[in-house]
């Protein structure tokens, strides 16, 4: 792993792979979601759509032609977080990616008949999610369960603020947070990274230092309780979780364990009571989410609305067992194995690299290759899992919301 800052206060982060042909590069851009105030729920992702409507030397279909016809791709996406635009093609295609990602992330055109149009397609893509309950239930239960904080809010926003938008909404929210210091640089593989660095200085050397984003404020408290959404389904979709520590509190690793043993995967016990001896659900798991001022560690379950209530019975009688006995020695070696070899079998694909690579940096940890990762792994004790069990799964202290048929 190489690092170098540019003058302008951009944040460089590389890794040499000579044993692979790809290439992984990204820009990130500190502007999520939770930066945003619920008038403006929303605006972020809309940048992410209307910076590929073109720029000043890219039309739409060349910017989606520029990588394509290389055999690359190129992709964003936005979380709670950041917004991030990333490129995936051969080492010898690296200077071409890198053109395309500065001019789309520096340059765009952000024409307003471009953004009536590209509101038109988030509010399609919000359509599409109130069409996917198991997406939507998350969206319902985040919005409560965060209690008024911006962690809450859905990350395309709502019809009624997309629609609000104008476009000097986006020029503004460009000139303020597409700038140095909110700017991370990744790239994973067959590169140099002196040479990287060089070509990013030309490329970006020239934007300006800009203002921090602001920081995110802390959650000053999270609901317990239940929640009903009422709507015709064929399926009811439950999601319950508790509050937990940011991603900087080493309590995360406990938690992943947990998560893992709990509802990881087929072997997991939620899989085998609720699913295999039970028949109540298709889909069961766990699930953690860490952000940079709190968390989040719960279930998923998704069966008949006839048998909603017994599948949340038996999954809070699975929280009380796992909150006053913990777990075994023989599930915490299984979820210690399980975690270490989806994180080595991950670091084949220069892609997962990259999104590894940068984290570091995102998060402000130093960066730790894969050896000492896995022996943060292997170091977790089992009174440290069983001490996370009583204070984040007591089932009394859970947060519920049901999205589903009366």
């Amino acid at each position: 792993m190489h690092e170098a800052v540019l003058d302008n206060g951009i944040r460089v982060v590389t890794e040499r792979r000579p044993d692979v042909r790809s290439v992984a590069v990204g820009v990130w851009i500190a502007q999520g979601s939770a930066h945003e105030t619920p008038e403006s729920g929303g605006v972020s992702h809309l940048m992410e759509h209307l910076v590929f409507k073109g720029t000043g030397r890219r039309t739409a279909h060349e910017i989606a032609l520029s990588l394509e016809s290389l055999g690359g791709s190129l992709d964003a996406y936005t979380t709670r977080e950041h917004t991030s635009y990333q490129a995936h093609v051969l080492d010898e295609h690296l200077p071409v990616a890198l053109d395309v990602l500065a001019d789309l992330v520096l340059h765009p055109r952000l024409d307003p008949s471009d953004l009536e149009l590209e509101k038109d397609v988030v509010i399609e893509e919000i359509a599409g999610v109130e069409d996917t309950p198991d997406d939507m239930v998350f969206d319902l239960h985040g919005a409560k369960f965060w209690n008024g904080h911006a962690y809450g809010q859905p990350i395309l926003g709502t019809r009624e603020t997309v629609r609000a938008f104008e476009i000097d909404d986006l020029r503004s929210l460009h000139s303020e947070r597409y700038r140095g210091r909110n700017i991370v640089l990744g790239c994973v593989g067959n590169i140099e990274h002196d040479d990287v660095v060089s070509q990013l200085m030309e490329l970006f050397g020239g934007v300006g230092a800009g203002c921090v984003s602001p920081e995110i404020e802390e959650p000053a408290d999270t609901i317990s309780g239940r929640n009903y959404v009422v709507r015709d389904a064929a399926q009811a979709h439950l999601v319950i979780s508790h509050a937990t520590p940011s991603f900087a509190d080493p309590v995360r690793n406990a938690l992943i364990l947990i998560s893992g043993a709990f509802g990881g995967g087929m072997s997991s016990r939620l899989f085998q009571r609720i699913r295999e001896e039970l028949a109540l659900a298709y889909s069961v798991y766990a699930f953690q989410s860490f952000y940079s001022k709190a968390g989040m560690a719960g279930v998923y379950v998704g069966t008949r609305p006839e048998a909603s209530e017994k599948a949340l019975e038996r999954i809070l009688f699975e929280y009380g067992k796992l909150c006053e006995h913990g777990v075994t020695d023989e599930e915490l070696e299984q979820a210690k194995s399980h975690a270490k070899g989806r994180s080595i079998l991950a670091m084949e694909s220069t892609g997962a690299r990259l999104l590894r690579l940068v984290g570091f940096t995102l998060r402000g940890e130093p960066y730790r290759d894969l050896d000492e990762s896995l022996a943060r792994i292997e170091a977790v004790t089992l009174d440290e899992v069983n001490s996370a069990c009583q204070r984040f799964y007591n089932p009394d202290d859970q947060y519920t919301l049901t999205l589903g048929s009366a």
